[in-house]
């Protein structure tokens, strides 16, 4: 999927994402980077919303997920169940938000489960950079349910 696709989903089926202004910077099988500018994020203090910084961060390991079950042909629906969010510094500007692909060992097993279960649990972290440092740590759990085929 490339950058403009995914973002081109995100901003039909997550509006939220359209109301943020977010961005695909990048968008592999290796990671996802998504952008977004302060102006729709701000908080009262001038700095972005903490529920903005979070949902960029849960949007790029949704992201990921999505492109990697996409890529191997599995169509699912894909939710978080949990996640734990650290802020690390205020975000006065543009921001993005990083995620990695899991170990082969973790997605390995996430997509034999996946196939055989018809459900499958997998943990993606994310990163949030502002000015080049880090700014936020994401580690969310998601759960892909598969979709029932139509005969």
């Amino acid at each position: 999927m490339s950058p403009v696709e995914l973002e081109n989903y995100l901003h039909a089926h997550i509006p939220l994402s359209k109301a943020m202004q977010v961005s695909v910077v990048q968008a592999s099988l290796e990671g996802v980077v998504l952008s977004a500018p302060l102006a729709p994020n701000i908080n009262h203090r001038e700095t972005v919303f903490g529920g903005s910084a979070s949902a960029l961060a849960i949007l790029a390991a949704w992201s990921l997920l999505h492109t990697r079950l996409g890529a191997a042909g599995l169509a699912s629906r894909l939710v978080i169940q949990r996640n734990t969010m650290s802020y690390e510094q205020p975000i006065v500007g543009t921001f993005t938000a990083t995620a990695a692909a899991p170990d082969d060992q973790a997605w390995k097993q996430f997509l034999r489960v996946f196939k055989r279960m018809g459900k499958a649990r997998i943990t993606v972290a994310s990163a949030l950079h502002f000015e080049g440092a880090v700014a936020g740590r994401l580690e969310g759990e998601f759960v892909a349910l598969g979709v029932p085929s139509i005969p």
